[in-house]
């Protein structure tokens, strides 16, 4: 009998005594380790039930489902919270289609995650699409400004809300506060992808939560920061605007009709262990983050994204617990650097591009999580004959081509391939995003200009990443004729 591949390969790496600079934030395991309530970790089997007598309905629920979802809320400062089993996009794709109905405009930022843009097309919803700052010397996307947002709803009136990003992959959080108050202004609906903050109320010295800030909807990935179950998510409202009928139909529909009991238990648990003891845990994490920062301070040449960024470029604030790190100072790119964290330190990162790597810090991460990374870092620091070139990637305007057809048209239109070179005008089939900074230069439905071919082919001769289109060597681009 032949063994089961994935469960075997999950043992092995559960074997290796990685360091987890990663999501998810229980980082395999090790806060549970420490709240074993009634053996949670060892009873894995037992607890994977259905909706049987006694065990409620994530769909309909009266019982134990409801009050744990009444109890996040409270502690939350949401109205009402929702237990998610399909990760924060099923409740990104819910909020959309929950507050605009098909044909509605949506003012959306250019950096967004792709489920916004799942959202859209599901819902049959038009982007009206606006830019985050970038900064100029490490290609990372920052905040977006408030008058930005303004500009955007003198231009589209019509709009039915506004979506953005908050925190963002780098820790970048923009004046949602001040944003808040702009939206609310002009009488539209705020949601929030803050899958990267769940975390953000157990400090004050934390950006402040979305739903405290004026969100009316804040869709958080639980397990990224706190100690849940991966997938598992919460969606939290505070608003009187928000037909909260519509919004528990929307997640119906997008959500599995047999949602895991494991990962809404991880749910409560999470919620439990942060609610008795979060503020003391996050305290104690910041106080590693801060020992980390100043024993890489006394290395040297090594760059650490940090509140310095504050009041520049839309920033309002940075979470400290992302660990945006660059050694390209050295002559080591972000991708080398993870792969000799990974390799020879046995360190895992959640994400490098090709100037610096993000590190994912949680209360689940302890003072020897970070010595071994300071350790690392000094090592790598101190080696010979790791020398990669450093790539630059040249600056851009990032101004958006004109939407020829809508997202959900494109989807659905047949595509054929063309050289790249020779598809000014044509209507674009694919997405082009060069990463860093993950910004799209192009969507699909949106018309190939002249200044996105130049510069792409410079971004190729420097070695920039392009990803979202089916030839890596960008020598044909798929495009849309109709």
């Amino acid at each position: 009998m032949d063994q089961p591949i994935i469960l075997d390969r999950l043992l092995k790496h559960g074997k290796k005594d990685m360091v987890s600079f990663h999501v998810p934030g229980h980082k395999n395991g090790k806060i549970y380790e420490r709240y074993n309530y009634k053996n949670f970790t060892g009873q894995w089997l037992s607890l994977d039930v259905t909706e049987i007598p006694g065990m409620d309905n994530l769909h309909a629920p009266e019982d134990m489902i409801k009050e744990a979802q009444e109890r996040a809320a409270k502690f939350y400062r949401a109205d009402h919270t929702f237990f998610l089993v399909d990760g924060t996009s099923c409740g990104i794709i819910a909020m959309l289609m929950a507050v605009a109905n098909p044909g509605d405009k949506i003012i959306v930022p250019r950096d967004c995650h792709k489920s916004v843009l799942h959202g859209l097309i599901l819902g049959n919803l038009i982007p009206a699409y606006i830019q985050p700052e970038v900064c100029s010397d490490t290609g990372i996307p920052m905040g977006i400004l408030p008058e930005t947002v303004e500009r955007a709803f003198k231009e589209h009136p019509e709009a039915k809300a506004l979506v953005i990003t908050y925190p963002n992959y780098y820790g970048i959080c923009s004046d949602v506060q001040e944003i808040a108050k702009i939206v609310h202004k002009y009488d539209k609906i705020l949601l929030v992808d803050e899958a990267h903050g769940a975390h953000l109320n157990l400090s004050e010295a934390l950006p402040v939560p979305a739903i405290e800030a004026g969100a009316d909807i804040a869709v958080q990935s639980t397990h990224k920061t706190l100690p849940a179950f991966t997938q598992a998510s919460m969606l939290h409202v505070k608003s009187r605007k928000v037909n909260v009928d519509r919004l528990k139909m929307m997640l119906a529909m997008h959500q599995s009709t047999s949602p895991s009991y494991l990962l809404m238990a991880s749910l409560d648990m999470a919620r439990t262990i942060v609610e008795g003891e979060g503020k003391f845990l996050m305290d104690q994490l910041l106080g590693h983050v801060e020992h980390f920062k100043k024993q890489i301070a006394a290395i040297g040449k090594i760059k650490i994204l940090d509140q310095g960024l504050v009041g520049k470029l839309g920033v309002k604030a940075v979470d400290a617990t992302k660990l945006v790190i660059d050694m390209t100072e050295l002559g080591i790119s972000g991708t080398l650097l993870e792969e000799l964290l990974r390799t020879k330190y046995h360190i895992q990162v959640e994400m490098a591009n090709m100037s610096a790597i993000v590190a994912v810090s949680t209360i689940g991460n302890d003072r020897r999580d970070f010595e071994r990374f300071i350790h690392a870092l000094m090592g790598i620091k101190d080696g010979k004959g790791i020398a990669h070139r450093h790539i630059e990637v040249p600056l851009y305007s990032y101004r958006i081509p004109p939407m020829r057809l809508t997202p959900r048209q494109s989807i659905y239109m047949e595509k054929v391939a063309v050289d790249f070179t020779n598809s000014s005008g044509k209507i674009s089939g694919e997405y082009l995003i060069p990463y860093p900074p993950g910004i799209p230069l192009l969507c699909p439905g949106e018309e190939i200009t002249e200044e996105v071919i130049q510069y792409v082919q410079l971004l190729k001769r420097n070695g920039v990443q392009i990803i979202g289109i089916e030839d890596k060597e960008l020598q044909k681009i798929k495009i849309i004729e109709f």
